[in-house]
């Protein structure tokens, strides 16, 4: 069933080709997971802004939830590349086929290279700033009493989470684990550090006594 042009919790989803484009790409390449996932960030970066009374792009924003997530993927992550960067990269290069401009472009590169960088993404523009909103109030909740009860179920009902307490851990590792040095860091460390037995995160202040400098 389509759901772009849908109205959920009072809020249309885009329903632009470019945007009808990136759902079709989120279904194809990711899981039921990470498209309920996406589309509840969307939601619920939107709800966010509009508390705020923020101006910002809600096509670019959505293109930005779509492709948030998708350098997790076999078919966009990288060997050597954050999977932010994967992601950002890819989303770049669906845009530029719709020749949307220089400035979109970078937008919506930082807004999803930046998703997972609290203490940066909320400093930056509206866009960057709202989708790490709505992937954390995702993931770990913030946010959680900011919204009725009400919306919450709607959304939920429309994007069940798919137990996703259970399940996001594995998916973000299954993303990464085969280039756990591109975490360093970035919150995703603790991932790595959660299911590497082991795990030993590069340490900046070992890093810093054993440079090359003699003094």
């Amino acid at each position: 069933m389509a759901i772009n042009g849908k109205i959920i919790g009072g809020i249309k989803i885009p329903d632009s080709a470019m945007a009808v484009h990136s759902t079709e790409l989120l279904r194809e390449h990711g899981s039921e997971l990470l498209y309920n996932h996406s589309l509840r960030v969307f939601l619920f970066a939107v709800l966010n802004g509009q508390q705020n009374k923020l101006k910002y792009d809600a096509e670019l924003l959505y293109i930005s939830s779509m492709f948030h997530d998708l350098g997790l993927t076999s078919q966009y992550r990288s060997e050597d590349k954050r999977f932010e960067i994967d992601g950002a990269n890819a989303a770049r290069d669906f845009l530029r086929s719709y020749n949307v401009s220089p400035q979109s472009l970078q937008l919506v590169w930082d807004t999803i290279a930046l998703h997972t960088s609290p203490g940066i993404a909320e400093y930056k523009e509206p866009e960057v700033a709202l989708l790490n909103y709505g992937a954390a109030l995702d993931v770990i909740g913030k946010g959680y009493d900011q919204l009725s009860n009400n919306i919450r179920e709607e959304i939920i009902k429309e994007f069940p989470r798919n137990q996703l307490k259970k399940n996001i851990i594995t998916t973000f590792f299954d993303g990464f684990k085969h280039k756990p040095h591109t975490t360093y860091g970035n919150i995703n460390s603790d991932i790595c550090a959660c299911m590497i037995p082991n795990y030993q995160q590069p340490d900046y202040c070992n890093l810093i006594l054993n440079s090359p400098w003699s003094e």
